[in-house]
């Protein structure tokens, strides 16, 4: 993941772009995998780690009715997410998690493993649903953390 974290920094500076990011299941590990790298200070604008429901809504501004109708995990409360955080911070690119990392916490419907990656670049916005099976929590943070550093190299 380091790799990956070098050639994102590597990128967001040759383009000059700023990056901030809004994290729920992976509790910061994206912005600690992005800060690691040398240099990170001049692309990383900001980082919030927005685990609480009451988090999201105080902090990102999502809309307690999208939570009560769709849930923290879904593509609408990413979806939100990513477009408030882009407000907040005003960097180039922003990225939002949301997920559910278990062990526990999972049904039938929103599995453990299920994980929403949101990524705004100008007027673009994209949102993945990745289902990273029931492995354990550690794995599924570091997947979704690797996932949304690839997805964001692509766009770059």
């Amino acid at each position: 993941m380091k790799n990956l974290a070098n050639k994102l920094v590597k990128k967001l500076k040759q383009k000059k772009l700023k990056i901030s990011f809004a994290e729920s299941c992976t509790g910061g590990m994206l912005s600690s995998t992005i800060t690691s790298v040398s240099g990170s200070s001049k692309v990383f604008n900001l980082g919030l780690v927005t685990y609480s429901n009451k988090a999201k809504i105080d902090i990102l501004k999502v809309s307690k009715k999208i939570i009560s109708k769709y849930g923290a995990v879904s593509n609408e409360c990413c979806l939100s997410m990513v477009k408030n955080l882009q407000k907040i911070s005003k960097a180039n690119i922003s990225v939002s998690i949301t997920g559910i990392a278990g062990p526990n916490g999972g049904t039938k419907l929103k599995p453990v493993g299920l994980v929403y990656i949101g990524i705004k670049k100008g007027n673009k916005i994209i949102v993945l649903e990745k289902k990273f099976g029931s492995k354990n929590r550690k794995t599924i943070q570091t997947l979704t953390a690797k996932e949304a550093l690839k997805s964001v190299l692509l766009i770059v």
